[in-house]
């Protein structure tokens, strides 16, 4: 049980505990000498007696906690966090050798080791950067010609996830829901078809026919599904796609084939955090009270196997229905003008619930974005039951409740930048949180949260923190 507490609080208990033995052992004494006393006059400068001993006692277990807490168990805090970092983020951070003074020789030796540890990962790192640039190179040529087929093209898993989709197929998937890697095909045609194709497949081992109906009732597609060469998966090739989708829909090649060793789609609170679809996002607002203010944008990025997926992003002003206040104006940039033909939030919570399908909520500060879909549910006729993770409880669980906890202190400890313009716009900050929660999400694991069930019984820990922001 001990070692589910932070450091700090075991230091606590364990003084906590020196001061309880003390006052027990000198209650006792004085118990003793109180029944042992026969002149009454002796029992007032007796319990006077025990007063000066315990007070002075008490104030210096106190003093001696304090010193401790702020010279040992905060710079251990500290060091461990900033080791994590260098660790599992590849970022330079210093340790800060003055702040743990009274550590002896730790602080040091854990900065060379951190050190020596930096100079082997920029070595690694510029051998994968040069390979990576060659990649890169060869997808930007495959996506190009494949870009030039007049067909559309989807990658798709045993447990019919998207695995990767071409700029044809982006723009079929975008006319029925937004397209999502990892996402369910069933999510945008109708399953009858598609699994008897499938069936036939697996049973022949050869090309089987099928006809794709939008889950919308408005388009079909004539398709075949090509069995991929390992078993692993099949092809679903629409042919006649190139006549229905605009000239103009350039969409990068969006892929992540280890999602096709899922043969299964695995229960979300059981899952691990690399298999998990993470929606990250960010509101602005007429201002801060969620019973009374509305939504003016919404913006989200989808993060899938740990990595933010390029191109799948939503964003969106919103028509709050009243007047921007010149206040919040100054902190978004948004004006009365900017959302006149803007969609109604009903109409956006519509888009972004397809939007997060079978994904993990992330916010910063949750609870206060989150207000304001709970609010509209009733009309909107939707139920946000998303698992959700606050990017607040999960520094907490990482560093302690004793450093700062808002989106530029951890920007500025992971080393990530905002530009300017887009800080505290809807898609800046909800960059900024999905590539925080990148570099959390490997952190988490090394310290053992390897499910999302456990990092929540974790972060409910912390609660009271976002009690005390709101």
């Amino acid at each position: 049980m001990l070692n589910r507490l932070s450091l700090r609080l075991r230091i606590f208990i364990f003084f906590l505990l020196i001061a309880f033995g003390s006052l027990l052992s000198t209650g006792l004494g004085l118990f003793i000498g109180f029944n042992r006393a026969q002149n009454v006059e002796l029992l007032d400068p007796f319990i006077f007696s025990g007063l000066v001993i315990v007070i002075p006692m008490l104030a210096i277990v106190t003093g001696i906690w304090l010193l401790f807490d702020e010279n040992v168990a905060k710079p251990i805090e500290r060091i461990a966090a900033e080791l994590r970092i260098r660790a599992h983020t590849g970022q330079k951070v210093a340790i800060d050798e003055v702040a743990a003074k009274h550590l002896g020789d730790l602080a040091p030796a854990a900065s060379a080791l951190a050190g020596r540890l930096t100079q082997s990962t920029e070595q690694a790192a510029s051998a994968i950067m040069k390979e990576t640039e060659r990649l890169a190179a060869e997808k930007r040529q495959l996506t190009a010609l494949l870009s030039e087929i007049p067909v559309a093209m989807i990658v798709v898993s045993p447990a019919h996830q998207i695995v990767l989709y071409d700029s044809q197929s982006a723009s079929i998937l975008a006319q029925i829901a937004h397209p999502r890697l990892n996402a369910s095909l069933f999510d945008y045609f109708e399953p009858k078809s598609i699994k008897s194709a499938y069936a036939s497949l697996i049973k022949t081992g050869r090309d089987a026919k099928a006809t794709l109906f939008g889950i919308d009732g408005a388009l079909n597609f004539d398709a075949i599904l090509k069995p991929l060469n390992d078993g692993s998966g099949y092809m679903l090739v629409i042919e006649d796609a190139h006549a229905q989708i605009s000239s103009e829909a350039a969409r990068p090649l969006v892929y992540d084939f280890d999602l096709l060793n899922q043969a299964v789609v695995p229960t979300l609170h059981n899952c691990r955090l690399s298999e998990i679809c993470f929606v990250v996002f960010d509101c602005e607002m007429t201002g801060l009270l969620p019973n009374k203010d509305e939504v003016v944008q919404l913006a989200a990025r989808r993060v899938v196997a740990g990595r933010i997926v390029e191109g799948e992003v939503f964003d969106t002003l919103v028509n709050p229905g009243i007047k921007i206040p010149m206040s919040a104006t100054k902190v978004h940039k948004i004006t009365n003008a900017m959302v006149q033909d803007a969609p109604d939030f009903v109409s956006v919570a519509h888009s972004f619930y397809k939007f997060c399908s079978n994904s993990v909520l992330v916010a910063h500060n949750a609870p206060f974005d989150l207000a304001f879909f709970h609010r509209y549910a009733p009309r909107a006729g939707l139920a946000w039951e998303h698992p959700v993770l606050d990017t607040v409880l999960l520094s907490a669980v990482l560093f302690g409740a004793s450093v700062p906890h808002t989106l530029d202190a951890l920007t500025e400890r992971f080393g990530i930048s905002i530009p300017a313009e887009l800080r505290h716009s809807a898609i800046g900050d909800a960059q900024a949180t999905a590539e925080v929660l990148c570099h959390m999400l490997p952190m988490l694991e090394a310290r053992g949260l390897g499910s999302l069930g456990d990092v929540i019984a974790e972060t409910c820990r912390h609660g009271r923190l976002l009690e005390d922001m709101n």
